[in-house]
């Protein structure tokens, strides 16, 4: 007996429902890359960083943060194939669904959530205390001051992801200009100087851990660029501009840091660095005798601009994320609803909750503060671990082959993928290896229950990904021109 045509009416909710749930497709590679380069925030990262390098290994903190650029740069181009092939706003989520499926997708869920959101509190009080020593030193003795000044900093950051992408992009465009032209100048200053100072090199003495946990804390400052993946839903040139944006941010950060750790390193005392919460500060008041009056004032606009653009940039990550996972049904469905501006604002409003609920024990609870700062102290962790997971994700797809229907192109996309398999795998092992070392080194020098702690959040991980039966495809899949489907595509990579 015929069944007759399949039901129209569902098949216009379905599309329906899938329009509904699209992000507006709005970034153009100009914005792509200016978020990339804010969201790595070359002046808070040297200032938040720099005096925790110098303490674990001195001299050779140029050479830790060489050794985690590597892997960095290899992901960023391991993130432009895996973009071009699957533009989404989970990124890293959405690439293991589609690769490794929706239990191995719930757990790389579950590190995203944990490496980005415990990179947002330890934002939030060096913006209040940037801030009230550009405009009220003597604040900085008061917890009420600085709570107040860190809301502050939250509110502004809700307004541009609120009101939708193109705001967003357009104040971190504006903070970025100032912190470029005031580092710009302080660069200017500090290069001049070069002939006229005596070089402190300091001790040469090499120790290996204090190595690897410069490894570590410098990968909290070679992330960031990856934003431009997790935006790749809202460009308007998906197959082709989200990871150029990311190689773009990636290299200018590291350029900044090649330039200005090296100019800290030689232009201040060490005795002073080490462990300094505000070494570019130092590094300033130190070479007064060559900058304008005032520098160490001064230097505090750049680093405060990049502050505030990596507080909203990061929970941009954050809130993509669980609005792709929200969208799946992998967690709540009210996560991936979208407001009338195309915004997915329940999970922005979550996100800032939950920081500022952490943010204000940190400061408020002493107990609860030594937790949380443990906690938080585990962010280089993750980050580095989420990396080797999407490597892992990159050589499994690779490995699998995908091919092309043009018979021309079929021989150089085979070259170019098994290059990439090739530096995929190895940075998949060398991320491992990485996080092995911290496991080692990090009980020791950070905490003896920073392992303990891992552990749960692992086990917690993989319940999660085993708690129940997870939906076997996407809620939405995103039509864009020559998508790729079944990790088909007809695309080089």
């Amino acid at each position: 007996m015929s069944q007759g045509p399949p039901p129209v009416r569902d098949d216009k909710q379905k599309s329906s429902m899938q329009a509904k749930s699209r992000m507006r497709q709005t970034f153009s590679l100009f914005d792509l890359s200016s978020l990339s380069i804010s969201s790595v925030a070359p002046a808070f990262s040297i200032s938040a960083t720099a005096g925790v390098m110098v303490a674990d290994s001195g001299m050779y903190s140029v050479l830790g943060i060489l050794l985690i650029a590597l892997p960095f740069l290899i992901s960023a181009y391991t993130f432009r194939m895996l973009n071009r092939h699957f533009p989404h706003a989970g990124a890293s989520y959405h690439w293991s669904r589609r690769v490794l499926g929706p239990r191995a997708a719930r757990f790389q869920g579950w590190i995203l959530l944990l490496a980005y959101f415990t990179s947002i509190p330890p934002i939030l009080v060096p913006a209040a205390q940037y801030t009230l020593a550009l405009v009220d030193p003597s604040g900085l003795q008061n917890t009420w001051l600085q709570f107040a000044v860190a809301t502050f900093w939250m509110a502004f950051a809700l307004v541009p992801l609120l009101r939708g992408a193109r705001p967003t992009a357009l104040v971190t465009q504006i903070f970025f200009v100032i912190e470029l032209i005031f580092l710009g100048a302080f660069a200017f200053f500090g290069i001049r100087a070069m002939p006229h100072i005596h070089v402190a090199l300091g001790s040469l003495s090499f120790h290996l851990g204090g190595l690897l946990l410069t490894m570590v804390v410098a990968s909290t400052i070679m992330d960031g660029w990856e934003i431009d993946s997790y935006a790749s839903e809202e460009s308007t040139n998906p197959h082709r501009d989200p990871g150029v944006g990311g190689i773009i941010g990636a290299i200018f950060a590291l350029l900044i840091y090649l330039l200005f750790i090296p100019l800290v390193l030689l232009q201040t005392p060490r005795k002073l660095l080490v462990n300094s919460a505000d070494p570019l500060v130092l590094w300033a008041h130190s070479m007064r005798a060559f900058m304008p009056p005032h520098a160490s004032l001064w230097i505090l606009i750049p680093v405060l601009a990049s502050t505030a653009g990596s507080l909203w940039l990061t929970a941009y990550i954050l809130i993509r994320g669980l609005f792709a996972m929200g969208r799946d049904g992998m967690i709540a469905r009210w996560f991936g609803r979208l407001n009338r501006r195309g915004v997915p604002a329940v999970a922005t409003w979550v996100i800032f909750a939950a920081a500022w609920a952490v943010m204000t024990l940190q400061l408020f609870v002493s107990s609860l503060g030594v937790f949380f700062n443990i906690v938080l102290s585990t962010a280089g962790f993750f980050l580095i671990f989420e990396f080797m997971l999407d490597n892992l994700t990159a050589s499994i797809f690779l490995w699998r082959r995908h091919d092309t229907n043009d018979l021309h192109q079929r021989a150089q996309t085979r070259h170019a993928h098994r290059l990439m398999l090739v530096v995929s795998a190895f940075t998949t092992v060398y991320l491992l290896a990485l996080l092995g070392c911290f496991l080692v080194v990090g009980a020791q020098t950070i905490s003896p229950w920073v392992d303990v702690l891992l552990g749960l959040l692992i086990v917690a991980g993989i319940l999660f990904a085993r708690r129940k039966k997870a939906p076997t495809q996407s809620a939405v899949d995103i039509p864009f021109s020559g998508s790729a489907q079944s990790g088909e595509a007809n695309v080089e990579a």
